[in-house]
């Protein structure tokens, strides 16, 4: 059963076309990465799907048209996270994550026990114990990428939006915050819908690519499927090679 449905999708600024007539849909507990070269429509196309991006085309989710849905509504069926979140400035790394919990407080509600439980949780999981008081601008780049999860985390909906979400992070921290989405994946049966630019890391959690090239949909399927060498080569204009070892897809650009 399909959770998120984005149909004929087009975007334009100006005289520029973004997406083309791109239609994908996504099924509940899928975790689907869309991948391709720079400027290929990879983070509107994840806006779109989010409902913060206008485009023409439907986007539903869960059964709803999101542009039926309020904010509110919403904010509980999807959770998004864009490469560069605004930070609000002086606060601190708790009250930040907390602001997770806020769809699913009543008007006028205030966090109770369990709210505070959960975001406790996903600052020990995403390796934040002891920032809690520190402000948002004290935090390196790694940091408050692993804070931005964490928001998103405690958000607690049935889908995630990821844009580029190990950009800033060390290889260390990238598994880990990828674990761990995993992980609540597994646990709750989150659908996560991701962008990213690491083929290899992409390959190794995704159950499905797709693949852009000016707006449009050149490729879907598996990471084996879409991951083919010399459509990536022509693609990206880079020598590549894709290599399976031990059961993982591994792209590996080579000299001359």
């Amino acid at each position: 059963m399909s959770i998120c449905v984005a149909a004929n999708i087009d975007v334009r600024l100006g005289q520029t076309t973004i997406l083309d007539d791109v239609s994908i849909a996504v099924s509940a507990g899928e975790w689907v990465t869309i991948v391709g070269p720079n400027g290929a429509g990879k983070s509107t196309l994840l806006s779109v799907m989010a409902g913060l991006s206008r485009s023409s085309g439907t986007v539903s989710v869960d059964g709803h048209d999101l542009v039926d849905l309020s904010p509110r509504r919403r904010a509980r069926l999807l959770a998004y996270v864009p490469q560069q979140p605004e930070v609000p400035p002086g606060m601190s790394v708790n009250s930040y994550i907390l602001l997770g919990r806020t769809p699913h407080l009543s008007l006028l509600g205030v966090e109770g026990p369990r709210d505070f439980e959960i975001v406790q949780e996903v600052i020990d999981q995403l390796d934040l114990t002891g920032f809690g008081h520190r402000t948002l601008e004290s935090l390196s780049g790694g940091e408050l990428q692993r804070c931005h999860l964490a928001r998103a985390i405690s958000q607690a909906t049935p889908i995630v939006f990821l844009d580029e979400p190990t950009t800033a992070l060390d290889l260390g921290h990238q598994q880990q915050a990828l674990d761990l989405i995993k992980q609540l994946r597994q646990e709750h049966q989150i659908t996560v819908v991701m962008t990213m630019h690491d083929l290899t890391l992409a390959s190794q959690y995704s159950d499905r690519m797709v693949l852009l090239s000016d707006g449009r949909v050149v490729a879907e399927g598996t990471p084996a499927q879409v991951l083919d060498p010399n459509h990536l080569s022509t693609l990206y204009g880079a020598r590549v090679r894709v290599l399976e070892i031990e059961g993982d897809i591994v792209v590996v650009p080579i000299s001359e």
